[in-house]
């Protein structure tokens, strides 16, 4: 089933509601600080729910390496950085 956009499955649990669904959600992407992509909910050996999930993909912004500096964006550069980077031989990606 998709709760909210996650594909959540359960297994062995006849009565889990879908609130409780959204609780554990919401505590696994608060305890992670990522949404997540996909949730299993399971009995676990000692009585209590075993929750597997697995986290979207981080996002990331690109790296430019620039004699040296490794930097997000170049906003904070001077004209001669700026410079350098327009002038530099830039390799495509494969």
């Amino acid at each position: 089933m998709i709760v909210n956009g996650i594909d959540v499955t359960v297994k062995g649990l006849n009565d889990v509601s879908e609130q409780e669904i959204m609780s554990y959600i919401d505590m696994l992407e608060e305890e992670n600080d990522e949404d997540l992509s996909s949730l299993t909910i399971s009995p676990a050996e000692d009585g209590s729910v075993a929750l597997d999930y697995v986290l979207q993909p981080a996002k990331f912004e690109r790296i430019r390496r620039i004699t040296g500096y490794l930097v997000g964006t170049i906003d904070r550069w001077n004209n001669a950085k700026r410079s350098e980077e327009h002038d530099r031989v830039k390799h495509g990606l494969n």
